[in-house]
């Protein structure tokens, strides 16, 4: 399990206010959300129709010639 070395930032009445967390821990973090969100998303559309290979190469063609500026 990821280790967090917490800081506890509190007010004059020594009532928390926030956690403070080294940046390396914070990008772990971060890091295991968006898998855990990105498996999440695979679950959900497991079920669905995909495109082929080519009709996915083909619709990001697409969005790509139709969003550039010229």
């Amino acid at each position: 399990m990821l280790q967090i070395h917490k800081t506890y930032v509190v007010d004059e009445n020594q009532v928390p206010l926030a956690v403070q967390i080294p940046i390396v821990e914070f990008e772990k973090i971060e890091e295991i959300l968006e898998n855990f969100g990105l498996a999440k998303l695979i679950d959900e559309v497991a079920d669905e129709d995909h495109l082929s290979g080519e009709d996915a190469r083909n619709y990001y063609q697409s969005l790509k010639a139709n969003h550039v500026e010229s």
